[in-house]
């Protein structure tokens, strides 16, 4: 249930104009000391190599990729400045090191894999911790997951939000996790041990 701490607003983080609109926000607030990134927009397995369309290129790297950098960016001047430390947190994916027929999708997080190491080496020294948590086949955030790949998982199941959100508390925690930056955190039940996915279906 929402307290009276909390806030909720509502944007398209494709839209540069959302994303400062939400970093005024935020800062309105204060210092934001701790930040999550985990939007995505929604994949089709109709958008492989040779069918994806520029806009939906595009989309998937402004919310993943444009708008992480410059809301952690945004974030950590506000920290460095109050002199304060952080911790920053963003969702990647299995598919940033394995294919996933969804190019525009697997390259933009490969994209925020390696944001996340370049900006854990330029604020390590103002004490802000990035890290990455990476997910497998977690039905949550809007995400289902076909219960098919369980028999590709070693712990024999689909993951839900419960096995994630502790990890991510760990992570973002400075007290359990205060000497750990630009690592990734791999929740996926062992399902990395195995590439699951054919080549596309191409028509004609």
């Amino acid at each position: 249930m929402a307290g009276p701490n909390w806030r909720c607003r509502v944007g398209d983080l494709a839209r540069s104009d959302a994303c400062d609109a939400l970093l005024a926000a935020a800062q309105a607030l204060g210092e934001v000391s701790h930040f999550v990134h985990s939007a995505s927009p929604p994949r089709r397995e109709a958008d492989h190599a040779l069918a994806v369309d520029r806009k939906t290129w595009q989309e998937m790297h402004a919310v993943n990729l444009d708008a992480g950098f410059h809301l952690a960016r945004g974030l950590a001047k506000r920290l460095i400045a109050a002199k304060r430390p952080g911790s920053f947190l963003f969702l990647t994916s299995l598919h940033a090191g394995t294919p996933r027929n969804l190019p525009h999708y697997s390259t933009a997080k490969a994209g925020m894999a390696m944001l996340v190491k370049e900006l854990a080496k330029t604020l390590g020294r103002h004490d802000i911790r990035v890290n990455a948590l990476v997910p497998g086949a977690i039905a949550a955030g809007g995400f289902v997951a076909n219960a098919s790949l369980a028999k590709h998982i070693p712990l024999g199941r689909l993951g839900e939000a419960k096995d994630l959100a502790p990890m991510a508390l760990a992570v973002l925690s400075n007290k359990l996790s205060g000497y750990v930056t630009g690592a990734a955190f791999v929740v996926d039940g062992g399902l990395s041990l195995t590439n699951w996915f054919e080549p596309p279906e191409l028509d004609g």
